[in-house]
């Protein structure tokens, strides 16, 4: 594998932990963000959950931030030297446009560009950057050292090697690589998650049982520790969920003493 210094732009909830994770597996790692601050609180914030669900000491965790060799907000500073580009940007199309027209302006040929969008798929981002030879996805579960699933897809004209390439990359940096033949909304895991979510909402709905009774059947029947209503929190006579549908996630509050319901984006 030729992949040792890796830029991650954007160092959101995912773009940090996976700045932090490529670090702690030896990676160098530089982080674009356009507030240093608000990027060095975010990595240092990880280090509870690392202790937690990894038992990660502190001074292991402190070695893996020796790894991120810069945090900048000058974009060509922070790729001159990669040779992995991960985009971690907002999910809004014009947000990623303006991102990929001043990365293709400065980033070295020897890169390869690769977004974590999980709402796009790469044929739409890929006309941004303009070299489709050397553009993928690779898309993180959220708190990737424990849901350690790199889905990665290219578009019809990235190199085979180069998907290669990212494969062995998720590998080091303890990933599972999930490699999609061809682009798919949500990827795989959401092609699962979003129907059978969607289906327990529908249950419920329509009147046939209770979030609590869908929840009991499907765990008790499938021995699984959760059910549908995963995200899903009783507080003073309410109950809150995600519902999911196609490129719109919005946060749905029941409140059962008055019968209303309130969702914001």
């Amino acid at each position: 594998m030729t992949i040792k210094n890796v830029t991650i732009a954007g160092a959101g909830t995912l773009g940090s932990q996976i700045a932090y994770q490529s670090a702690l597996k030896g990676m160098r790692v530089t982080v674009w963000n356009r507030h240093v601050e608000s990027a060095e609180t975010r990595l240092h914030a990880l280090k509870d959950a690392y202790h937690r669900d990894l038992k990660l000491s502190e001074a292991d965790f402190n070695a893996g931030l020796t790894n991120i060799v810069a945090v900048t907000t000058d974009l060509r500073e922070a790729v001159e030297d990669a040779d992995l580009v991960i985009e971690a940007v907002p999910e809004a199309m014009e947000v990623k446009e303006a991102f990929y027209e001043e990365l293709k302006a400065v980033v070295p040929d020897k890169a390869i560009v690769a977004s974590n969008s999980s709402t796009f798929m790469p044929s739409q981002l890929v006309k941004f950057f303009g070299d489709p030879r050397r553009f993928l996805h690779i898309h993180f579960a959220n708190e990737i050292w424990k849901y350690n699933v790199a889905e990665i897809v290219g578009n019809p004209d990235t190199k085979p090697e180069l998907v290669e390439e990212v494969i062995d990359f998720a590998k080091a940096i303890g990933m599972v690589p999930i490699h999609l033949y061809k682009e798919q909304p949500g990827y795989v895991l959401n092609s699962l998650l979003i129907p059978f979510l969607n289906a327990a909402m529908a249950l419920w709905v329509n009147g046939i049982a209770s979030p609590h009774e869908i929840d009991k059947d499907w765990m008790i029947s499938t021995g699984s520790p959760s059910g549908a209503h995963i995200e899903a929190k009783s507080k003073d006579g309410s109950l809150q969920f995600n519902v999911f549908v196609p490129n719109v996630q919005n946060n749905i509050t029941i409140n059962y003493a008055t019968g209303k319901a309130t969702a914001t984006n």
